[in-house]
Protein backbone atom coordinates (compact mmCIF):
# COMPACT_ATOMS: atom_id res chain seq x y z
CA UNK A 1 0.00 0.00 0.00
CA UNK A 2 1.47 3.62 -0.94
CA UNK A 3 1.41 6.26 1.12
CA UNK A 4 -1.38 9.02 0.84
CA UNK A 5 1.61 11.64 2.01
CA UNK A 6 5.27 11.13 1.82
CA UNK A 7 7.77 13.95 3.28
CA UNK A 8 11.50 13.36 2.29
CA UNK A 9 13.98 14.71 3.97
CA UNK A 10 12.56 18.30 4.48
CA UNK A 11 14.83 20.95 5.42
CA UNK A 12 13.02 24.14 6.70
CA UNK A 13 15.26 27.16 7.98
CA UNK A 14 14.79 30.40 8.79
CA UNK A 15 17.88 32.70 8.96
CA UNK A 16 20.37 30.91 11.25
CA UNK A 17 17.51 28.52 12.96
CA UNK A 18 16.73 25.39 11.79
CA UNK A 19 13.44 24.35 12.17
CA UNK A 20 12.77 20.98 10.33
CA UNK A 21 16.61 19.36 9.21
CA UNK A 22 15.84 16.03 6.95
CA UNK A 23 12.54 15.40 8.25
CA UNK A 24 10.85 12.18 6.56
CA UNK A 25 7.32 11.43 7.28
CA UNK A 26 4.83 8.72 5.66
CA UNK A 27 0.77 8.56 6.24
CA UNK A 28 -1.04 5.21 5.15
CA UNK A 29 -4.11 5.74 3.73
CA UNK A 30 -7.46 5.75 5.83
CA UNK A 31 -5.41 6.05 9.20
CA UNK A 32 -5.80 8.86 11.46
CA UNK A 33 -2.44 10.45 12.17
CA UNK A 34 -1.75 12.67 14.84
CA UNK A 35 1.46 15.24 15.03
CA UNK A 36 2.86 16.46 17.96
CA UNK A 37 5.95 18.49 19.61
CA UNK A 38 7.22 21.24 21.32
CA UNK A 39 7.22 24.49 21.18
CA UNK A 40 8.55 25.49 18.12
CA UNK A 41 9.21 22.52 16.68
CA UNK A 42 7.52 23.35 13.29
CA UNK A 43 4.65 21.79 13.74
CA UNK A 44 2.57 24.62 11.62
CA UNK A 45 5.39 25.40 9.04
CA UNK A 46 5.15 21.42 8.36
CA UNK A 47 1.73 21.88 7.71
CA UNK A 48 2.36 24.60 5.82
CA UNK A 49 4.45 22.74 4.05
CA UNK A 50 2.64 19.68 3.05
CA UNK A 51 -0.20 22.14 1.83
CA UNK A 52 2.22 23.81 -0.37
CA UNK A 53 1.76 27.20 1.29
CA UNK A 54 5.72 26.89 2.12
CA UNK A 55 8.85 26.17 -0.22
CA UNK A 56 11.56 24.00 1.90
CA UNK A 57 14.89 24.57 1.67
CA UNK A 58 15.38 21.14 0.44
CA UNK A 59 13.21 17.98 0.36
CA UNK A 60 9.83 16.92 -0.91
CA UNK A 61 6.57 16.28 -0.20
CA UNK A 62 3.86 14.15 -2.55
CA UNK A 63 0.17 13.27 -1.81
CA UNK A 64 -1.28 10.64 -3.99
CA UNK A 65 2.23 10.50 -5.20
CA UNK A 66 2.09 14.05 -6.49
CA UNK A 67 4.75 16.66 -6.05
CA UNK A 68 3.38 19.56 -4.02
CA UNK A 69 7.18 21.20 -3.79
CA UNK A 70 8.69 22.88 -7.05
CA UNK A 71 5.45 22.50 -8.89
CA UNK A 72 4.04 25.52 -11.04
CA UNK A 73 0.55 27.07 -9.70
CA UNK A 74 -2.04 25.31 -12.39
CA UNK A 75 0.13 21.34 -10.79
CA UNK A 76 -0.79 23.01 -6.89
CA UNK A 77 -4.10 23.68 -7.64
CA UNK A 78 -4.84 20.20 -9.00
CA UNK A 79 -3.42 18.82 -5.75
CA UNK A 80 -4.77 20.82 -3.65
CA UNK A 81 -8.34 20.00 -4.75
CA UNK A 82 -7.79 16.12 -2.56
CA UNK A 83 -7.61 17.78 0.70
CA UNK A 84 -9.33 19.60 2.97
CA UNK A 85 -7.63 21.51 6.07
CA UNK A 86 -9.19 23.59 9.18
CA UNK A 87 -7.07 26.08 10.55
CA UNK A 88 -6.62 26.30 14.18
CA UNK A 89 -9.37 29.56 14.96
CA UNK A 90 -11.21 28.32 12.25
CA UNK A 91 -10.11 30.83 9.49
CA UNK A 92 -13.84 32.15 8.42
CA UNK A 93 -14.56 34.77 5.84
CA UNK A 94 -16.26 36.96 8.78
CA UNK A 95 -17.97 39.01 5.71
CA UNK A 96 -19.73 35.69 4.75
CA UNK A 97 -22.36 33.71 6.28
CA UNK A 98 -21.49 29.93 7.05
CA UNK A 99 -23.18 28.92 3.77
CA UNK A 100 -21.48 31.40 2.15
CA UNK A 101 -17.87 30.15 3.17
CA UNK A 102 -18.51 26.71 2.52
CA UNK A 103 -19.83 27.71 -0.86
CA UNK A 104 -16.75 29.01 -1.65
CA UNK A 105 -14.57 26.68 -2.86
CA UNK A 106 -16.77 25.30 -4.44
CA UNK A 107 -17.44 27.96 -6.65
CA UNK A 108 -13.64 28.32 -7.26
CA UNK A 109 -13.41 24.98 -8.77
CA UNK A 110 -16.64 23.91 -10.45
CA UNK A 111 -19.59 26.32 -12.99
CA UNK A 112 -22.64 25.36 -11.40
CA UNK A 113 -25.51 27.77 -10.11
CA UNK A 114 -25.94 29.20 -7.34
CA UNK A 115 -29.13 26.76 -6.08
CA UNK A 116 -26.92 24.00 -6.25
CA UNK A 117 -24.47 25.60 -4.37
CA UNK A 118 -27.02 26.47 -1.61
CA UNK A 119 -28.41 23.08 -1.74
CA UNK A 120 -24.43 21.45 -1.20
CA UNK A 121 -23.52 23.70 1.12
CA UNK A 122 -26.49 22.86 3.33
CA UNK A 123 -25.67 19.15 2.86
CA UNK A 124 -22.07 19.88 4.20
CA UNK A 125 -23.53 22.48 6.86
CA UNK A 126 -25.76 18.91 8.53
CA UNK A 127 -23.42 16.36 7.39
CA UNK A 128 -21.11 18.25 10.52
CA UNK A 129 -23.80 18.27 12.81
CA UNK A 130 -24.80 22.00 12.77
CA UNK A 131 -28.58 23.22 12.31
CA UNK A 132 -29.58 24.52 9.49
CA UNK A 133 -30.44 27.73 10.35
CA UNK A 134 -26.60 27.89 10.88
CA UNK A 135 -26.12 28.22 7.12
CA UNK A 136 -27.48 31.91 7.60
CA UNK A 137 -25.46 33.20 10.34
CA UNK A 138 -21.93 35.10 10.59
CA UNK A 139 -19.06 33.47 12.16
CA UNK A 140 -19.21 36.23 14.91
CA UNK A 141 -22.71 34.73 15.24
CA UNK A 142 -21.32 31.43 16.42
CA UNK A 143 -20.04 29.57 19.44
CA UNK A 144 -16.44 28.10 19.22
CA UNK A 145 -17.57 25.03 19.04
CA UNK A 146 -19.66 25.59 15.73
CA UNK A 147 -17.25 28.01 14.35
CA UNK A 148 -14.76 24.52 14.46
CA UNK A 149 -17.61 22.19 12.51
CA UNK A 150 -18.32 25.02 9.63
CA UNK A 151 -14.68 25.50 9.24
CA UNK A 152 -14.88 21.68 8.99
CA UNK A 153 -18.50 22.11 6.58
CA UNK A 154 -15.90 24.31 4.34
CA UNK A 155 -13.02 21.71 4.38
CA UNK A 156 -15.20 18.66 3.20
CA UNK A 157 -17.33 20.75 0.77
CA UNK A 158 -14.72 19.70 -2.49
CA UNK A 159 -14.74 15.38 -1.17
CA UNK A 160 -11.32 15.47 -0.20
CA UNK A 161 -9.33 11.99 0.43
CA UNK A 162 -7.28 13.98 3.08
CA UNK A 163 -8.38 16.09 5.49
CA UNK A 164 -6.11 18.18 7.54
CA UNK A 165 -6.56 19.87 11.08
CA UNK A 166 -4.89 22.08 12.76
CA UNK A 167 -5.02 22.04 16.57
CA UNK A 168 -9.27 20.75 16.11
CA UNK A 169 -9.95 20.96 19.55
CA UNK A 170 -8.40 24.06 21.04
CA UNK A 171 -10.86 26.20 22.94
CA UNK A 172 -13.29 23.76 23.46
CA UNK A 173 -14.58 22.30 26.87
CA UNK A 174 -13.78 18.91 27.23
CA UNK A 175 -17.07 17.58 26.36
CA UNK A 176 -17.02 19.91 23.32
CA UNK A 177 -13.62 18.42 21.95
CA UNK A 178 -14.46 14.74 22.96
CA UNK A 179 -18.10 15.44 20.34
CA UNK A 180 -15.90 16.88 17.92
CA UNK A 181 -13.17 14.06 18.21
CA UNK A 182 -16.51 11.85 17.67
CA UNK A 183 -17.61 13.71 14.60
CA UNK A 184 -13.86 13.50 13.14
CA UNK A 185 -13.70 9.78 13.78
CA UNK A 186 -17.82 9.27 12.32
CA UNK A 187 -16.18 11.38 9.33
CA UNK A 188 -13.06 9.35 8.72
CA UNK A 189 -15.15 6.39 8.57
CA UNK A 190 -18.09 7.25 6.75
CA UNK A 191 -16.21 9.15 3.98
CA UNK A 192 -13.07 6.76 4.17
CA UNK A 193 -10.61 10.06 4.62
CA UNK A 194 -7.21 10.14 5.48
CA UNK A 195 -6.88 12.76 8.95
CA UNK A 196 -3.86 14.57 9.71
CA UNK A 197 -3.90 16.35 12.43
CA UNK A 198 -1.69 19.04 14.12
CA UNK A 199 -2.65 18.90 18.58
CA UNK A 200 -1.36 18.84 21.82
CA UNK A 201 -4.68 17.58 23.22
CA UNK A 202 -3.91 14.53 24.83
CA UNK A 203 -7.29 13.16 25.02
CA UNK A 204 -7.63 13.85 21.39
CA UNK A 205 -4.45 11.90 21.06
CA UNK A 206 -5.65 8.94 22.56
CA UNK A 207 -9.42 9.24 21.13
CA UNK A 208 -8.65 9.41 17.60
CA UNK A 209 -4.92 8.82 16.71
CA UNK A 210 -3.55 4.79 15.06
CA UNK A 211 -0.07 7.23 14.68
CA UNK A 212 1.60 9.70 16.26
CA UNK A 213 4.56 11.12 14.60
CA UNK A 214 6.72 13.69 17.19
CA UNK A 215 8.67 16.60 16.32
CA UNK A 216 12.28 16.41 18.11
CA UNK A 217 15.30 17.98 17.53
CA UNK A 218 14.20 18.68 13.58
CA UNK A 219 12.96 15.05 12.61
CA UNK A 220 10.34 13.25 13.18
CA UNK A 221 9.73 9.78 15.23
CA UNK A 222 6.94 8.30 14.53
CA UNK A 223 4.90 4.83 15.09
CA UNK A 224 1.41 3.91 16.82
CA UNK A 225 0.47 5.52 20.42
CA UNK A 226 1.96 2.47 21.98
CA UNK A 227 5.23 2.49 20.56
CA UNK A 228 5.62 6.50 20.78
CA UNK A 229 4.35 5.88 24.75
CA UNK A 230 7.63 3.35 25.06
CA UNK A 231 9.87 5.27 23.39
CA UNK A 232 12.83 6.55 25.46
CA UNK A 233 13.55 10.12 23.51
CA UNK A 234 13.57 12.46 27.29
CA UNK A 235 10.93 14.85 25.59
CA UNK A 236 8.31 12.19 24.37
CA UNK A 237 8.94 10.83 27.81
CA UNK A 238 7.92 13.66 29.28
CA UNK A 239 5.55 14.20 27.17
CA UNK A 240 3.62 10.67 27.04
CA UNK A 241 4.02 10.13 31.04
CA UNK A 242 3.67 12.84 32.38
CA UNK A 243 1.12 14.25 35.09
CA UNK A 244 -1.07 15.05 32.57
CA UNK A 245 -0.66 12.33 30.51
CA UNK A 246 -1.07 10.04 33.35
CA UNK A 247 -4.17 11.62 33.92
CA UNK A 248 -5.62 11.24 30.74
CA UNK A 249 -4.32 7.59 30.76
CA UNK A 250 -6.06 6.96 34.08
CA UNK A 251 -9.48 8.42 32.74
CA UNK A 252 -9.43 5.58 29.83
Amino acid sequence: MEPVIRVDGIVNRFGHQVVHDGLDLEVMPGEVFGIVGGSGSGKSVLLRTMLGLQLPISGTVEIEGRRVTGVSPRELLDVKRRYGVTFQHGALFTALTVAQNVELPLAEYYDIGQDTLRELAELKIRMVGLPLEAADKYPAQLSGGMTKRAALARALALDPVLLFLDEPTSGLDPISAAAFDRLVLYLQKSLKLTVVMITHDLDTIYRTCNRVGVIVEGKMISGTLDEIVRHEHPWIREYFHGERSRAVRARR
